[in-house]
């Protein structure tokens, strides 16, 4: 009876031991978002604004594919430039297609600098969420 107690305890304090740990190490909430139209990415930047204030310090990685026809407008820095600043504010990651690059002829030394580019936007896509990253495709 007495070995009974003693594992008991033991595992009761095993348990809650392991559960503080969880709460010091807090899990970052990480979203990517797949989009098709530029000008998308102002309501997608401002919800990157609002997220960081809401999540806090569990604010992690956000990351924002821009694929379709739509990177033929990448190469127009009036139209880009500002969102890329403000990316660049925000800290986080603002990103081209390259496969959408190739099929609309667009040359990739044309894409702000700032911007990486993925070779498959859509496959990153789905990495990421295999990641565990919250995903929209607009």
């Amino acid at each position: 009876m007495k070995n009974s107690i003693l594992i008991f305890t033991a595992l009761i304090m095993l348990f809650s031991v392991g559960s503080q740990a969880q709460d010091h190490n807090p899990k970052k909430n990480n979203y990517v978002v797949l989009t098709k139209k530029i000008p998308q990415l102002k309501p997608i930047l401002i919800t990157v604004e609002e997220l960081q204030k809401e999540d806090g310090h569990h604010f992690g990685d956000f990351q924002i594919i821009v694929c379709g026809k739509t990177v033929k407008g990448l190469t127009d820095k009036n139209q880009i430039q500002g969102f890329v600043q403000q990316a660049k504010e925000l800290d986080i990651s603002l990103m081209a297609c390259g496969f959408s690059l190739n099929k609309f002829g667009v040359d990739p030394k044309q894409i702000p600098s700032e911007m990486d580019i993925v070779e498959n936007g859509i496959l990153y896509n789905f990495q990421l969420q295999k990641k565990g990253y919250t995903s929209i495709e607009l």
